[in-house]
This record gives C-alpha cells, sequence and structure tokens, in this order.
C-alpha cells in the first residue's frame, strides 16, 4: 500500500469579501458626509427662480422670516444690529457672500433694507436666495 505525501496548501487571500468590505465602507461614509451638512439659514418658504442654483461658498446668511425677525445664520438679532455684525465678518474675510434668505411674503422693500445694510456693511458679493421653479414647497 502506497500512502501519499502531504502536501501544504498554500494560502489565498480571496478578494470578492474584500471588495464587498470596501463597497460597505464606501456607501458609510457617503452616507455619513450627507449627513454632516448643515444649512446656516433659518428656514423660509423661498420665491421660484429658473436660474437658481447651489453653489459652495463661503457664505454668510441674513434671513428675514414670514414674521418679520432677523438671523444671522442661525443667530437671531435686532435690524440694528446686521451692520456692525456683517462689519465684523466682511473684516475677517472680504471675499464673504452674503446671501439674502427672505421669505416670499415679505415685502421688496424689507428685502431691499436687508441688502442695502449688507452693502453698507463692505460687501462686495450678495445673493438672493430662491428656490427652482420645479422644485415643490
Amino acid at each position: 500500500m502506497r500512502l501519499k505525501r502531504f502536501q501544504h496548501k498554500k494560502a489565498r487571500i480571496e478578494i470578492i469579501p474584500m471588495i464587498d468590505t470596501i463597497f460597505f465602507l464606501l456607501v458609510f461614509f457617503m452616507i455619513a458626509s450627507l449627513a454632516m451638512t448643515t444649512m446656516k439659514g433659518m428656514p423660509v418658504n423661498l420665491p421660484k427662480s429658473t436660474s437658481a442654483q447651489e453653489r459652495p461658498m463661503v457664505k454668510v446668511v441674513l434671513t428675514m422670516t414670514e414674521s418679520g425677525r432677523y438671523y444671522i445664520d442661525k443667530n437671531p438679532l435686532g435690524f440694528d444690529e446686521i451692520y456692525p455684525e456683517l462689519k465684523s465678518r466682511l473684516k475677517d474675510n472680504p471675499k464673504l457672500v452674503v446671501v439674502i434668505n427672505c421669505d416670499k411674503k415679505q415685502s421688496w422693500a424689507r428685502g431691499i433694507e436687508l441688502a442695502d445694510e449688507a452693502k453698507r456693511a463692505g460687501a462686495e458679493l450678495l445673493t438672493i436666495a430662491t428656490e427652482p421653479k420645479g422644485k415643490p414647497s
């Protein structure tokens, strides 16, 4: 009777489970990064615009709600406090974009007052927040 010689099996690295793990981590980090995005302004009903688009930029959001309250980012303040706050932020970053985030139920005159305060504080870049026309409210 003849016995077979014992042969050592070569170690193998299976790649399929590694690919599954990599894809799982990729999906996890994508979902986690989406959850970390923040909106700086207070939520208001924006008017519709056909040219509205999203662009990443360094910005400060100047908000006026439906009830007439004022906010810079999410910090409440009075109208007379807007100028000094914007002035100090623009001193730190002169290329700061000021976004006017005014509820559509407010009059244009009130929105223009906000734009005037931003310009008086030295804002070079000013934009008005709108929603795309096709997007439901």
